[in-house]
């Protein structure tokens, strides 16, 4: 593959427009052939105006759009992104990426944006979050408390790391304007071409409200000095500077929130029941050996302790090293070439100096940092660096492979003799960001996963039975935390909802509850009820308001019904069947099925002719709460409980949306017999939208 040797001057966005920085900036070098390929400077930026760009042009127009609008936006961005991600892909080897590599990079950043998008189906069709029940703080329930989340008025600033200068700029976008929150996103010098030509393709499709993104390419010294309450800092690097960011005066003053991922000693634990000959061994080896090496060891999440029970270190190491021989490093645009360079050469000389600190304490039993073959380029000029297998046969007393990171491909075998010396093994890390162990032993991974869980943000549990489908060690997944407690830096990021839910404030609010209906466009149970005309399964999506009611004939429950449905259902539990049975029990006598309340409760609330509901397709919260006895009673309020619109997936999907009902049987006595939501879908009139 030819490559552009063309120097240039990598931009800044700010303010609505690419700038160059001012000066000579940070040289940039292309780390496969050491070549010079532009310059890097954020000299000139003001950003304290960057910071109120973004709160005054991003934050209203982001924060006016609902969760769905927001999802759709970022489902439109990743759908644009994949189809150009051949661009991204071949500047993604001038960081000494191979195609793998380049696909955890770019498909997996782009990943991202998809599994956002979708967690709008979570989320109300507002602005903001009603998170959670209400709560009735009244003996009346003329008064109740509930809590709504807001997007913060401030901004979300990124300090990323080197590895993944597209996946890490991602993944936290992706998360903060879901929220509907604006980012200023400052990758690592030493890699932001690539986040840069992303950032212009992104900026290009006009997809993003303008003042929601903004770049620093250069230093971004300073701009925690600008920071307010309503901010959010985030951090992805090494724990020293990220100690250093944390203790700003701003951030403390402010009470900024602070979200730091820093080093990680990662551990993978192999079973004892794992031995040579077993598909979970071979999966060991295979794991250790692709955390090594991809992305040259230089990711977050990969292997750095390799705890082994000690009647299996001679099996592992040399298997290991066998697999290891293997592993051709190079230029990844060579066929064959299984392992690329690092980031620069500022990380060579950075993991050569960590190689030497920890082989004062343990043995490489694999690789040379001096005598390694490289195929197709010059090793002395690009970043290359060979794979280093280091045993520790003490690691409870030689204790430096549990304190300092090599990040680049570098691993330590640590020996144990008992699972409960595996476990200290992996918390000796004092917090990792993952953590793994192989076994078929499902005892084994119980045990080791509830003791060691404390100090792992993740842990996998591999065996031959989802081998096949796991995404390994190596893989944090846009719907589970990524982060971890001590050395990890005590962040979170991602977890799906949970991680957009960062970015809001969440607020108590307090009132009646039809005031608290109108505030969160949800009906709250004791607020105004509006009698429905006409019946709400005759109006379309668009006619429906919050809080109209059905108020339904009534159903005197007998003997003969609860029978009938006994023999219709098979559900002849004693408590419907067998008075004789009743002593000792909460009931009085026979009951009707909470299952016979409910259908008959739709049989009051149904409007049957054809019109513009669809279908139903679920009931949620549904509860049972008071017995209903033959003789008794019951009619339903069936009321328009809450909204939510969808978007057609085609020209010729039905335009509708998604109406909770509440349905509140109640008896002669006024009292609830039976609560729940059911799930509606309901066409709209106009069908252009």
């Amino acid at each position: 593959m030819e490559r552009d040797t063309t120097i240039m001057n990598y931009q800044n966005y700010a303010l609505g427009k690419w700038i160059t920085g001012e000066g000579e900036g940070t040289p940039l070098f292309n780390a496969i052939t050491g070549e010079r390929i532009g310059r890097a400077s954020s000299k000139g930026l003001d950003f304290n105006e960057m910071m109120t760009y973004a709160r005054k042009v991003g934050g209203p127009t982001l924060r006016k759009m609902t969760f769905q609008e927001r999802g759709l936006m970022l489902k439109a961005l990743a759908l644009h992104l994949h189809s150009v991600k051949d661009k991204f892909y071949e500047l993604s080897y001038v960081t000494g990426a191979t195609k793998i590599d380049s696909w955890i990079d770019i498909e997996g950043g782009i990943g991202n944006l998809f599994a956002n998008s979708s967690l709008r189906r979570q989320f109300p069709d507002l602005p903001f979050y009603v998170d959670g029940e209400a709560a009735r703080l009244s003996k009346g329930g003329t008064f109740i408390g509930h809590h709504i989340m807001v997007p913060r008025e401030g901004v979300a600033v990124h300090i990323n790391a080197f590895n993944f200068p597209i996946w890490g700029m991602l993944e936290k976008i992706a998360v903060n304007l879901m929220a509907g929150v604006p980012a200023i996103v400052k990758p690592a010098t030493l890699t932001c071409y690539l986040t840069e030509l992303m950032v212009k393709e992104i900026i290009a499709t006009q997809i993003l409200p303008e003042g929601s993104l903004q770049l620093i390419c250069g230093s971004a010294n300073g701009i925690l000095d600008h920071v307010c309450c309503e901010d959010v800092v985030t951090f992805t690097g090494s724990a020293s500077t990220g100690k250093m960011l944390k203790a700003h005066s701003k951030l403390i003053d402010e009470a900024v929130p602070f979200n730091m991922e820093a080093d990680s000693l990662n551990a993978s634990i192999i079973g004892e029941d794992a031995i040579p000959g077993t598909e979970e061994f071979d999966l060991y080896i295979k794991e250790i050996q692709k955390e090594m090496t991809v992305k040259a060891g230089q990711k977050c999440t990969a292997i750095r302790r390799i705890i082994v029970p000690e009647k299996l270190v001679e099996d592992v190491q040399k298997a290991l090293c066998d697999r290891l021989s293997k592993t051709i490093i190079g230029d990844p645009a060579i066929e064959g070439v299984r392992m690329g360079s690092l980031a620069g050469n500022p990380q060579v000389v950075e993991v050569s100096e960590k190689v030497n600190e920890l082989a004062e304490s343990q043995d490489i039993i694999y690789g040379d940092l001096e005598n390694f073959d490289v195929v197709g380029a010059n090793k002395n000029k690009g970043a290359f660096f060979p794979p280093i297998l280091f045993l520790n046969d003490n690691p409870f007393e030689k204790t430096d492979c549990h304190i300092i990171e090599a990040f680049g491909p570098v691993s330590t075998i640590l020996p144990y003799k008992n699972l409960d010396e595996a476990i200290e093994l992996a918390r000796m890390g004092k917090g990792s960001l993952v953590c793994s162990i192989v076994t078929s032993d499902d005892n084994i991974a119980r045990e080791f996963t509830v003791n060691a869980a404390s100090m792992h943000g993740r842990i996998l549990v591999l065996n031959k039975d989802c081998a096949k489908e796991s995404t390994g060690h190596g893989s944090p997944m846009p719907l589970l935390t990524h982060g971890g407690p001590g050395r990890a830096g005590g962040g979170e990021e991602m977890g799906g909802k949970r991680g957009i839910l960062h970015y809001l404030q969440r607020t108590a609010i307090q009132g009646h509850p039809t005031t608290i209906s109108k505030i969160t466009s949800q009906y709250q149970v004791g607020g105004k009820q509006e009698k429905a005309n006409p019946h709400v399964f005759r109006k379309y999506f668009e006619e429906l308001e919050i809080g109209e009611t059905v108020f339904t004939d009534t159903h005197t429950v007998t003997l003969e019904n609860i029978e009938e449905f006994a023999e219709i259902s098979g559900d002849k539990f004693y408590a419907h069947m067998d008075e004789n049975s009743l002593e000792d029990t909460i009931f009085t006598g026979r009951v009707a099925h909470g299952y016979y309340i409910l259908s008959r409760a739709a049989g009051l609330f149904v409007d049957p002719p054809k019109g513009p509901v669809l279908l139903n397709y679920g009931i949620d919260e549904c509860r049972f709460t008071k017995p209903v006895y033959p003789g008794m009673t019951i009619a339903v309020r069936f009321t328009v409980k809450e909204k939510i619109d969808q978007e057609k997936r085609s020209d010729d999907d039905i335009a509708k949306g998604i109406v909770k009902f509440l349905v509140d049987v109640y008896d002669d006595e006024d009292e609830t017999v039976m609560l729940a939501t059911i799930l509606t879908m309901i066409k709209k009139r106009n069908q252009s939208c």
